[in-house]
């Protein structure tokens, strides 16, 4: 093993872990904005105002087309099949057990904060679509796709050879993951908060678990052969 390696084994999982805890800061500054309606929180009802204000009809398709993508029933479906494919590609259980575990952890993750938060969402004249009476912090649309995109991206991306592939695999979990959480303060079911804070649990648990994954050397390092 090279100098460059061993410095690179040792930066990877620090990295991590300063995500993860500078991810868990934010979390909890977040949650008490929620609570407290203070500090970010104090701009979510103007923003949830202007939002309403640029509602077009192809801009409505295109949000209940994203928070589809977010739904549980089909994060769960997207889940196993993507868990299935990974093992019959892989030949291993590591990565479908991973991805498995990382959706297990976020759902744990949203009903936990949101038992605890117990944040009251927008009003129903703000929503477009059926009312859900569910607490609003985090949103778990945002928090399970981002993980889910995440962890895809996070897999493809140490099993490819292809570099570009790599960066545009990246790049469309970023976008989806973003137009996701957009689309549920777009269509009145989130403040902006609880959108952001399913980012930031997200990535906080993201890098919580490639890091450990790290450390027990679960990651795939073999490309995949064609």
């Amino acid at each position: 093993m090279t100098k460059d390696e061993v410095r690179i084994g040792y930066a990877v999982p620090l990295l991590g872990a300063a995500v993860t805890a500078i991810g868990a800061l934010g979390t909890i500054a977040l949650a008490d904005s929620a609570t407290e309606a203070d500090g970010l929180a104090s701009f979510d009802p103007e923003l949830t105002r202007e939002v309403v204000g640029i509602r077009t009809a192809p801009l409505t398709e295109l949000a209940r087309a994203l928070t589809f993508i977010g739904d549980v029933p089909v994060l769960v479906v997207l889940t196993l099949v993507a868990a299935a494919l990974a093992y019959r590609w892989t030949k291993s259980w590591r990565s479908a057990a991973l991805l498995l575990f990382a959706m297990a952890g976020s759902a744990a993750l949203t009903f936990g904060l949101k038992a605890v938060v117990e944040r009251q969402r927008p009003g129903i004249t703000y929503v477009l679509g059926a009312v859900d009476n569910g607490f609003a912090f985090p949103s778990g649309h945002t928090l399970n796709s981002t993980v889910f995109l995440g962890m895809l991206a996070g897999l493809l991306w140490v099993r490819s050879p292809f570099a570009t592939a790599r960066v545009v695999v990246a790049v469309t979990a970023a976008l989806l993951s973003f137009g996701i959480g957009l689309s549920r303060l777009y269509l009145g079911y989130h403040w902006a908060t609880d959108v952001l804070a399913g980012w930031t649990i997200a990535v906080t648990w993201l890098a919580l678990v490639g890091t450990a994954a790290r450390l027990l050397k679960w990651l795939p390092r073999a490309p995949l052969t064609e």
